[in-house]
């Protein structure tokens, strides 16, 4: 990178926000704020959570608010300006040819039927994703097959996302344009506001993090990632395009963890020479 500049977009839950169960360093995300509020950084959340829970953990956990939100696992990009969220037409336009003229309600009847069903409360949903509940005695592959074949017969190109929310031990099943990803969204991202693949660092922490880091994109799992998801990683790197645009986090670097903001700090270092002077001065500023 020849230039002082970045897009920097991350992860939230178990990557800025600390609600893992690995200690978080003490000064992590007051460096990361600082760093985040500098005029060459753009940053970006890309997160799971819908824009309300988003807005919700910036208060709670005290985070910089952002330039740019990729929301609902990457159905919704917002444009964020002196706390005003507005959302990008332009992906919306993108990702909904993959449904193929259908309407979120065209996508609950042709699915509603199937067993082990209960669709997920209206604030859960959006124009390009429907998010079921998925009860406890279904076998997910089997279900997101029959449900692959209805799509296809109707010319949708549709992704599933299955999950576990372990805090209420329920199974959810998201339905999104095949091109709704986090991946496809950073790259988006990326593309639109003209930044080179190196100047881009992506930071997470699970395995829907796991398409960007298989990509050219510059990409660090903070060192609170599982054991499973290290390892998924190494493997995906090792076989992607550029297998040295991915990093994991491992701690002792700028004086912190690793954990969190800490890796998240730690990748910008690593990938981001330009920035290791700012990154160091913070450190001793502590």
């Amino acid at each position: 990178m020849t230039e002082h500049r970045l897009l920097l977009c991350t992860d939230m839950d178990r990557t800025v926000i600390p609600n893992g169960p690995q200690p978080e360093h003490p000064e992590a995300r007051k460096r990361f704020a600082a760093f985040c509020r500098r005029p060459d950084v753009t940053l970006a959340y890309v997160t799971g959570r819908h824009r309300a829970l988003v807005r919700d953990a910036i208060r709670e956990y005290a985070l910089p608010e952002p330039d740019f939100a990729i929301t609902d696992v990457g159905t919704v990009i917002y444009r964020v300006t002196d706390g005003t969220w507005e959302a990008w037409d332009a992906w919306a336009e993108e990702i909904s040819r993959a449904w193929n003229g259908k309407t979120h309600a065209d996508i609950v009847a042709l699915l509603g039927d199937l067993p082990h069903l209960t669709l997920q409360e209206p604030d859960k949903q959006n124009t390009h994703k429907v998010s079921f509940y998925l009860s406890a005695s279904a076998h997910p592959e089997d279900l997101m097959a029959r449900m692959q074949e209805r799509l296809a017969r109707e010319g949708v190109e549709a992704g599933l996302i299955w999950s576990v929310d372990e805090s209420e031990d329920v199974g959810l099943l998201d339905v999104l344009p095949r091109d709704a990803t986090k991946r496809h969204a950073v790259e988006f991202l990326q593309r639109e506001l003209r930044y080179s693949p190196d100047e881009v660092v992506f930071a997470g922490d699970s395995g829907n993090d796991l398409p960007v880091m298989e990509s050219v994109l510059p990409s660090v799992l903070v060192a609170n990632a599982s054991d499973e998801v290290k390892e998924r990683a190494r493997v995906l790197a090792q076989r992607s395009d550029d297998p040295e645009a991915f990093y994991i986090a491992r701690g002792g670097v700028l004086n912190m963890n690793g954990n969190y903001c800490a890796g998240v700090l730690e990748g910008v270092w690593h990938f981001v020479p330009a920035f290791r002077d700012v990154l160091e001065e913070s450190e001793d500023a502590q």
